[in-house]
This record gives structure tokens, C-alpha cells and sequence, in this order.
């Protein structure tokens, strides 16, 4: 699933959704070939069935009878890629607004039907696609099926609801980002690095924008995007899929499509010199972020560069963790990763520095790691590393039912095909030492980067 958000991002802090459920976990694993602890020959399948309404709306079904449990998830093509200057965070607002209640079921009944038929519900917003997901007794199937046609459909957005709405969204942008100084870094990072693309602005928007709302904005991006022809729906589990599909037609088979617009997107202007920025707040260490911009998560590149951020910082064994942690000992913490959207999206490594430490040397480190990839080969043990890592990755995405539905939902919504999600093992197998030196090259050229930096607050400045 080349380092699209989901498996996922989350691990980022850029996705802003409701609270994490916790999650009951199956057992049916998908199935592979392959010799243990070997990546080679690696294959990767589960039946799915495909099927698409009249009206547009993109279906996958998935039998899984493990459990007696199904997985339901509502993804949209919209996120904050879609909106403009003034009405930054729409999305993420109709992600909270979408559980406030519609014609038929009510804001009071939605969350009580809900729990009282044991359905566990939680969404997410991100740059590109918005989700809907619920666990759910097999049972519930059809009752889930028209409550989320309903919203789909007739949504109340009253603005009694959005009132008391805006002031728990604000205090999720006070919480995740205005009273967090590493989130504060990474928008002001994503908002050197993106100067024209929608990726400038954060997917929870701007408070100024946020605190604007009206019931009749929302409205207006609710019926414009919230329409069957630009939704996939997923459900996995135990299900019959001829019964699935049947309800889904008679359920879903209502709803009118409508024309999207057309995708407006400014063109990025390619950057010409290396960009560095300083910010300071009340914390006890510095924090030093290095990014570059990179590709879309169509480009056969996303692979290479998935792999190049393990060897830099995926876990205890990666180079930044066993330079800057082990060795140096500068830094408590290192971190790196591709993120490859719809748009070409970003490359980043980060460093956490010990309370003292001054950050000059750690950023030469980040540099320099940065260009032993671009000068010198890895080996031939630390590439099987990371592709073992990587996979696992992938693989582990794959064992629940929940888990195919995201990563059918993501591959859908991103590639315009569930299928990608099947040659993904083979496109990391595939990668060789000399393309993880070729996209280094490519992309990581110092006219490229932008270095943020997170210092503690000299005494006497003021805030």
C-alpha cells in the first residue's frame, strides 16, 4: 500500500479524526506463499467481489466468516485537498457533523441505535478521502445499511448542532495543534514546503476558518461531495455476498449521483534553494525535522523511497536511531517516513534531542545520512531488513477484517483499484540498492529540503 495514509499515518498526527476505538482482533489471515522470515516469491490474495451501481457508487465485499462480525467502512473522495482558502478544515467539520443526526434517525437516535446494537463507529479526515467505519454484529448489516444511506442523503446540519460542534473542533485544534509545539513545527513544515498545493494548509484548518462555519457552507460541500459516485464502500466479514450485494441495491440503489467538480489544483512550483526556519516554545528539548518533497502514490518511485525512509527510521536497527540514540547520543527519539498521496506528497526524517543538546550537530546528521544514501549503496542485509519490515507491515494490515477493508478502501480511492493492493509485495521485492540510491539522487538534493526546527523558549522572550 506504498506509504499511503493509512497504515496509515496515524502514526504522523496529521490525521484528524474522533477518538480510536478499540478493536476486537480476528484471526483470518490472508494468504501468502512464501518460506518463513523470507520475503521471496511473496504473494499476497483474498477473494473480493467488485461491483458498482448505476449511480456511481463503488461497492467491494468481502466473506470472512471468522467471526460473526463485519467491517463497514464509507470512504469519500474529499478531503483537504478539495478546499480553498477561507474554508480551510470543511472536511474534517462534515466528519464531525455527519454524526449529528439526518431525517430518519435523528441526532438524538444515532449514537444511541448505535451502541444500544452493539456498532462501534469512528471516522478519520485526511488530505485526499474522508472515513466512515463501524464494527458490527452480522446481524446489524441492513439496519447500518439505511442509517448510512440516510446520512449519505438527507444530513440535518442544523446549526444548533454546528454551534456546540465548533467548540468541540476547536478545542481538538487547540489540543493537537495549538498546545502541541511538534505539531505547531510540522504545519509550519508542511506550509514551507507546500506553497501553492492545498497540502499547505493543516486538514483540521485554521481556527479563523473554523470559528467562520455555517451550517450553509457545509451544506454546500456536503452536496457536493457526499454523493454516491464519489464513494466506495467496503464491507468485510461474515456476510453472504449475494444477500450483501442485494441490500446494497435496494438500499443504496435510491440515491442520485450528481457531477463532481473539476479538480482545480494550483500548480507547486519547484523549489530552487534549501529553506531553513526556527520557532521556539515552552519544551524541554529541541526537535529537528529535515523534509523534501516527493511523490504521488502512483509513481513507481513510492516504493524506493518507502524503503529509504526504514533505512533512515524505522525502529531501534535504523541508521538515525543507532547514530543519534546509540552512538551520539543526542537524541530519545528518530523517526522517518515516505508519504505518498494523490498529489506528490512528502519525504521527512525527524530527530528528538536529549534536554541541552543544541541542534547543529543533529541536523548535520540528518544531512549527512541523507547524502551516505545518495553516495553509497546499502547493503545487501539492510535492504532485506527493511523490505521484512515494510511487508510486515503490509501483511499485518491484512489479518483483521477491518484491516482489508481499510486497505481495500485506500487502494480503491487512491488508485481507482482495489487490485494495487495484490502487487504491492512484489513491487517492494522488486526494489534493488540501486534504486534506493537512483530516488536518493533524484529527490533529496539540497536545494529541495526545508529544515524545521523546534527549540525551548529563551528565557526572557516572550511567548
Amino acid at each position: 500500500m506504498n506509504s499511503i495514509p493509512f497504515y496509515f499515518c496515524i502514526c504522523l498526527c496529521l490525521l484528524v479524526g474522533t477518538a480510536a476505538s478499540a478493536e476486537a482482533k480476528e484471526t483470518a489471515e490472508p494468504q501468502t506463499t512464501a518460506e518463513p522470515h523470507s520475503t521471496a516469491e511473496l504473494r499476497i490474495r483474498f477473494p473480493v467481489e467488485k461491483f458498482v451501481l448505476a449511480n456511481g457508487l463503488t461497492v467491494l465485499l468481502v466473506e470472512d466468516h471468522t467471526v460473526p462480525m463485519i467491517a463497514y467502512h464509507t470512504w469519500y473522495r474529499v478531503g483537504s485537498r478539495n478546499e480553498k482558502p477561507g474554508v480551510t478544515g470543511a472536511a474534517h467539520m462534515l466528519e464531525h457533523m455527519m454524526s449529528k443526526g439526518a431525517k430518519k434517525y435523528s441526532h438524538k437516535d444515532f449514537d444511541r441505535i448505535l451502541h444500544e446494537n452493539g456498532v462501534v463507529e469512528n471516522a478519520f479526515t485526511i488530505w485526499d478521502y474522508t472515513g466512515f467505519y463501524m464494527k458490527l454484529p452480522s446481524s446489524k448489516l441492513e439496519l447500518i445499511m439505511d442509517m448510512e444511506v440516510d446520512r449519505m442523503r438527507f444530513l440535518a446540519l442544523r446549526p444548533e448542532d454546528l454551534k456546540s460542534e465548533l467548540k468541540v473542533v476547536g478545542e481538538e485544534r487547540r489540543w493537537r495543534v495549538d498546545n502541541n509545539p511538534t505539531s505547531l513545527l510540522r504545519e509550519t513544515l508542511m506550509g514551507t514546503l507546500f506553497k501553492a498545493h492545498p497540502y499547505h494548509w493543516p486538514v483540521i484548518g485554521y481556527m479563523k476558518d473554523i470559528e467562520a462555519y455555517t451550517s450553509d457552507k457545509l451544506r454546500q460541500f456536503y452536496d457536493t461531495y457526499y454523493v454516491p459516485n464519489n464513494a466506495v464502500l467496503v464491507i468485510s466479514g461474515d456476510i453472504n455476498p449475494k444477500v450483501a450485494k442485494s441490500l446494497v441495491e435496494k438500499y443504496y440503489g435510491v440515491l442520485t449521483a450528481k457531477e463532481l467538480p473539476k479538480s482545480e489544483i494550483p500548480a507547486e512550483p519547484e523549489a530552487k534553494a534549501a529553506q531553513r526556519f526556527v520557532t521556539e516554545s515552552d519544551v524541554q528539548s529541541s526537535t529537528v525535522m529535515l523534509a523534501y518533497k516527493g511523490v504521488n502514490a502512483n509513481d513507481p518511485d513510492s516504493y524506493a523511497l518507502d524503503l529509504a525512509s526504514a533505512v533512515l527510521g524505522e525502529g531501534p536497527s535504523s541508521r538515525l536511531y543507532k547514530r543519534l540514540v546509540y552512538q551520539e547520543t543526542r537524541a530519545t527519539a528518530t523517526g522517518g517516513h515516505n508519504v505518498s498521496i494523490k498529489d506528490p506528497g512528502y519525504f521527512m526524517v525527524v530527530a528528538t534531542l536529549r534536554p541541552g543538546q543544541r541542534t547543529d550537530a543533529s541536523e548535520k546528521a540528518l544531512r549527512e545520512e541523507v547524502e551516505r544514501l545518495r553516495s553509497k549503496l546499502v547493503t545487501a542485509k539492510e535492504l532485506q531488513k527493511v523490505k521484512s519490515q515494510v511487508i510486515k507491515g503490509v501483511i499485518d494490515e491484512l489479518v483483521s477484517i477491518d484491516g482489508k477493508a481499510r486497505s481495500l478502501a485506500v487502494n480503491e480511492i487512491v488508485f481507482g483499484s482495489y487490485e494495487k493492493l495484490f502487487t504491492d509485495l512484489e513491487k517492494y521485492q522488486q526494489v534493488t540498492a540501486q534504486d534506493i540510491q537512483r530516488v536518493a539522487n533524484k529527490y533529496f538534493q539540497r536545494s529541495r529540503e526545508v529544515m524545521g526546527v523546534l527549540n525551548p523558549r529563551k528565557k526572557g522572550s516572550s511567548k
